[in-house]
């Protein structure tokens, strides 16, 4: 019997306004949109997810400590925290197991302030600027790196 891989999908401050301004630089599609790809991509590729968003810095971080003890992998867009929070750096750095960044936007291509993620130190890898695709690119290859798969 295989085990059944898990990944956490963790969304921070201001994640939930996503679609809500469709001419905006985030898009049309809302959370629950890019949830259901998520969820359409992680059945094809074998992963089980839990998907949570919140606003609050702590919940973010209660969540990563959890997710040391049921999950695989975390694939994180803290949203505007990303540029502020060492708790979250420190949060993902104890989690010692893959991190994948997301971000809808290129942060380089935006205001001075986004080019650095706190984060990023404690990130696997980084997907910025694909928009909502990115989150399932996130899981594609969140699986390949739990498969152990190189290329």
């Amino acid at each position: 019997m295989t085990q059944t891989l898990r990944a956490l999908i963790v969304n921070g401050a201001n994640t939930n306004l996503y679609g809500v301004d469709p001419s905006g630089v985030y898009g049309s599609k809302t959370l629950a949109d890019i949830e259901a790809g998520c969820r359409a991509v992680a059945k094809t590729v074998g992963l089980e997810l839990e998907f949570r968003q919140s606003n609050y810095e702590g919940q973010l971080i209660d969540w990563i400590h959890a997710a040391r003890q049921t999950e695989d992998g975390i694939i994180i867009n803290a949203g505007s925290l990303t540029y502020t929070s060492i708790g979250l750096l420190d949060a993902l750095s104890a989690f010692a197991k893959p991190v994948i960044e997301v971000h809808m936007t290129n942060i380089y291509k935006r205001e001075p302030f986004r080019h650095h993620s706190f984060i990023s130190k404690a990130a696997t890898g980084i997907i910025a600027g694909l928009g909502p695709n990115g989150y399932e690119f996130a899981v594609m290859a969140m699986s390949r790196l739990l498969k152990g798969e190189k290329n």
